[in-house]
């Protein structure tokens, strides 16, 4: 699922700003707590997707 990768691939890059981020030192807090947060909200997506993809098993 194409919509799926591309969130997974800006979840990633989101983790590697915030950690260039918070590596230089200097970094703005307020910035890094709205990356933080669209992170998160890529992390509830995406698992709505997977779970969307794997189908109920009644046992």
């Amino acid at each position: 699922m194409r919509r799926l990768e591309l969130l997974r691939i800006e979840h990633r890059d989101l983790d590697r700003a915030i950690d260039a981020l918070v590596g230089t030192g200097a970094s703005d807090q307020m910035q890094v707590a709205r990356l933080k947060k669209r992170k998160l909200r890529l992390r509830d997506e995406i698992a709505v997707l997977e779970d969307a993809l794997i189908p109920d098993i009644i046992a």
